[in-house]
């Protein structure tokens, strides 16, 4: 499904990054950042370009393809796999920050990506999160069209117990990120820290 997507010239998301995470990471000092499920590289290659040391993996080799192209049009380089979540290889303590930006896996997916992506933090370390709302299945802008694959306050709450919690809260953007994410969508966003 993923490679489909992706398989066009057209960037599915646009090459511009999530708003909501490039302004959060604008606001640090650049170090080592992951990206899982990162799609085209619209994130990765414009943290690169920012400085950060970028570790990016997504399933979708046409993906991948896509990503390393708009990172070598940026003049910047990322370290990108191609594999499942489950392949991927998390090292522990090893990040200054994450993103989760609208990666929807199955609820068992969910719990584990979250858990390894909190493990995979430095202490101090961020994580920054946008993704869809339980509430977007009443919209067409964008998401899974299954409320299991979607978040909610509760969800993120739970999953997300360990980090000191800075924000978590629903929020009603206009989004305009390529042909896929356009118009009034409901979005959740959590910024937290790792603990010292």
């Amino acid at each position: 499904m993923w490679d489909r997507r992706y398989g066009t010239e057209e960037y599915a998301y646009g090459k511009d990054p999530n708003a909501f995470f490039s302004t959060h990471l604008d606001g640090m000092d650049p170090g080592l950042l992951l990206l899982p499920g990162e799609g085209e590289g619209r994130n990765a290659a414009d943290s690169a370009l920012n400085g950060w040391t970028v570790d990016a993996f997504d399933q979708s080799n046409v993906g991948k393809s896509k990503a390393l192209a708009l990172a070598s049009e940026l003049g910047v380089e990322i370290n990108y796999q191609a594999c499942l979540l489950e392949d991927f290889q998390f090292l522990p303590n090893h990040y200054n920050a994450a993103g989760l930006l609208f990666f929807h896996p199955d609820p068992a997916s969910r719990s584990f990506l979250h858990k390894k992506v909190y493990e995979s933090l430095k202490p101090g370390g961020t994580l920054i999160l946008e993704a869809f709302h339980k509430e977007q299945l009443q919209k067409n802008t964008g998401g899974p069209r299954s409320k299991e694959m979607l978040f909610d306050e509760e969800t993120l709450s739970s999953d997300f117990a360990f980090f000191n919690t800075l924000l978590l809260e629903k929020q009603e953007i206009e989004l305009n990120e390529g042909p896929f994410h356009q118009g009034l969508a409901s979005v959740i966003r959590f910024l937290g820290i790792k603990p010292n």
